[in-house]
């Protein structure tokens, strides 16, 4: 929360993977270093037998639809890291669940932990080559696990006061000229908005989304993907250096979450 008031920002959203655990903490940051914080969660969920990142903006710790649903989630994920750190023993890689937890502090254990890990052991160069060569759908250490699909997860949001944004939407393998007829039926089912200022995105395509989500009637928003030493090139508020997401994103977000009373 310093370094984002720091970094000049007004608001800033923290959206770990599938859970709220930080929430508490980052409000009282962030209520000290004055600026607004957005809660949230960002899931993977199933659409068109691909992964989809869907973010959760305003989503609050607590009982709800959504919340409820994410201790399923959380097991789904706990018992996949489990089954993952067999899958490296089986690679030859001396790594026990300890300390991927530990590197994760304890909670909220990802693939980014099990990258660091890697690294300091000397089974990768670093985040990005663990990603490429092991860690990646695909690769020899990944392993897929259960998620939702998207539309129910959209109307579990919806229903928990929750706005669903889109995330990062150039991982999903459709084309930007195909972005439209690709989320219309999204769009109807609730969802919010799609991430259009984007750290590694040109400018060029920040405004073609955001000129999509005008055209569907949905929040057009933005975010650094900020996520400290697991991304280094990513700085926060700022993406690689040029970006700049207007207020009026939060402006929109707040539009679409008032649809929700």
């Amino acid at each position: 929360m310093q370094q984002a008031a720091a970094a000049g920002l007004r608001a800033i959203a923290l959206t770990d993977h599938d859970n709220l655990n930080g929430i508490a903490r980052a409000r009282l940051a962030a209520e000290a270093a004055g600026i607004e914080l957005i809660a949230g969660t960002e899931l993977s969920v199933g659409w068109n037998d691909t992964a989809m990142h869907l973010l959760a903006y305003f989503l609050q710790p607590g009982d709800g639809p959504l919340q409820d649903k994410l201790a399923a989630v959380q097991h789904g994920r706990a018992t996949r890291n489990e089954r993952m750190v067999d899958r490296m023993h089986e690679l030859g890689m001396d790594i026990t669940f300890k300390e991927i937890s530990d590197e994760a502090g304890g909670t909220g254990i990802g693939r980014p932990h099990f990258a660091a890990v890697m690294v300091r052991k000397g089974y990768a160069v670093d985040i990005g080559d663990a990603f490429d060569r092991f860690l990646a759908a695909g690769r020899p250490a990944y392993l897929p696990r259960q998620r939702l699909d998207a539309v129910e997860a959209i109307e579990l949001a919806r229903a928990s006061g929750a706005v669903p944004v889109i995330a990062h939407p150039h991982t999903l393998g459709v084309g930007a000229e195909d972005y439209a007829t690709a989320f219309q039926g999204l769009a109807a089912a609730g969802l919010g908005g799609i991430e259009a200022y984007y750290g590694e995105y040109q400018p060029a395509l920040r405004e073609h989304i955001a000129g999509l989500c005008a055209r569907l009637g949905i929040a057009a928003t933005g975010g650094s993907d900020y996520h400290g030493i697991y991304k280094p090139t990513l700085k926060i508020g700022i993406g690689k250096g040029d970006l700049s997401v207007p207020y009026s994103c939060v402006e929109a977000l707040e539009a679409q979450r008032a649809g929700n009373r």
